[in-house]
C-alpha cells in the first residue's frame, strides 16, 4: 500500500478538482457541454431555470433518501449498491442545479439552491421525498418506479436543444439503466420468493402507487419547453414506463395495485411547490449543517 494513503485515506477527497469534481469523481468533463453554455434561441430563461430545478430536485431529494440506507441495508452489497445509486443521482443533481443557477442569473450557486431554499421552493415530485421507514421492499418499489420513469425521461431528453440537459441525459441514461435493472432484479426476487416476501413486496407497491400518477402530469413549464424542443413532456413517457412495470410485475408474480392517485391542492403538487410533510424532514437533516455554519467552506 502507498505510504501516503496509509497516513490519511481521505486526503484525495479534499483535493481541488475544479469544476469537474462532481460527487467525488462522477465527473462532467466528458458530458460534452459547459454549465455556462448559451441558452437555446427563443427559450425563456425563467422556464429553463425552473425545469433544471425540477430534474435536479428530483435527483437531489431522492439521493438523500437513498443515502439513509448506508449502514441500514440488509447486506453490505446492497448498502454499497444503494449508496452508489445515490451518488449517481447526486452527480446529476449538482450539474442540473448549477445550470439552473447560471441560467437564473441571480448570483446563486448549486449549494445555495440545495441548502437555502424552503420546502415550498423545491420542485421535486412527491415520489422522491417519501420515506420508507427502513422497509427494504418499499425501497425497491420506490426505486423501481422512479428509475423506470427517469430513465424513460432522460432517454428522450438526449435530443434536447439545451446542450447541458442533453449531456446530463446521455450520461444519466447509462446510470439509470443500472438503477432500473437493480430494482427490477430485487422486485423479481422478492415478488417470486417466499409467501412473506411476496406479501411485503405487494404491500410496498400499494404504498408507492398513489404517487405514480404525478410523474406523468405535465406542468405549464414542461409544456412550453417541450414545444421548444428543450424539455420532455412527461405524459409521453407513460406508455414506456407502464410497459416496463407491467413486465416486471408479471415476471415477479405481482399485480398492478388498484389504488387511486394521491390528490392535489387546487391542481398543484410537487412541481408547483406543494409537498408532503416528508420533504420538510428530509431538508431539515440535509440542510442543518449549512444553516448552522453559513460561512463555512470545505
Amino acid at each position: 500500500m502507498n505510504a501516503a494513503h496509509e497516513d490519511n485515506v481521505y486526503d484525495g477527497l479534499a483535493d481541488d478538482h475544479g469544476d469537474t469534481h462532481w460527487a467525488f469523481g462522477t465527473g462532467f468533463e466528458d458530458g460534452g457541454a459547459e454549465i455556462t453554455a448559451p441558452l437555446p434561441a427563443g427559450v425563456d430563461r425563467a422556464d429553463l431555470a425552473e425545469y433544471c430545478l425540477m430534474l435536479g430536485d428530483d435527483a437531489l431529494v431522492y439521493s438523500q433518501r437513498l443515502a439513509e440506507w448506508v449502514s441500514n441495508a440488509p447486506e453490505l452489497e446492497e448498502e454499497v449498491a444503494l449508496a452508489n445509486t445515490a451518488l449517481d443521482l447526486l452527480g446529476q443533481a449538482r450539474v442540473l442545479l448549477a445550470r439552473s443557477a447560471h441560467v437564473e442569473g441571480a448570483g446563486r450557486d448549486e449549494d445555495q439552491l440545495a441548502y437555502w431554499r424552503t420546502d415550498a421552493e423545491f420542485r421535486n415530485v412527491a415520489l422522491a421525498e417519501l420515506g420508507n421507514n427502513g422497509d427494504f421492499g418499499k425501497a425497491i418499489a420506490q426505486l423501481l418506479v422512479f428509475s423506470s420513469w427517469r430513465l424513460a425521461l432522460l432517454h428522450k431528453l438526449r435530443g434536447s436543444a439545451d446542450p447541458v440537459l442533453a449531456a446530463v441525459a446521455v450520461k444519466g441514461v447509462k446510470e439509470l439503466t443500472y438503477h432500473r435493472d437493480y430494482a427490477a432484479r430485487w422486485a423479481l426476487r422478492l415478488g417470486d420468493g417466499t409467501d412473506e416476501s411476496h406479501r411485503r413486496m405487494s404491500a410496498a407497491l400499494d404504498w408507492v402507487w398513489p404517487r405514480v400518477a404525478e410523474l406523468f402530469r405535465t406542468s405549464d413549464v414542461e409544456r412550453r419547453l417541450a414545444a421548444a424542443g428543450v424539455a420532455v413532456d412527461p405524459a409521453e413517457t407513460q406508455a414506456e414506463v407502464d410497459e416496463v412495470l407491467d413486465e416486471v410485475l408479471r415476471r415477479a408474480t405481482l399485480s398492478r395495485p388498484e389504488r387511486p392517485p394521491a390528490g392535489t391542492i387546487g391542481g398543484r403538487s410537487g412541481r408547483q411547490g406543494v409537498h408532503t410533510e416528508a420533504l420538510g424532514r428530509v431538508l431539515a437533516e440535509m440542510q442543518s449543517l449549512a444553516r448552522q455554519h453559513p460561512e463555512a467552506t470545505w
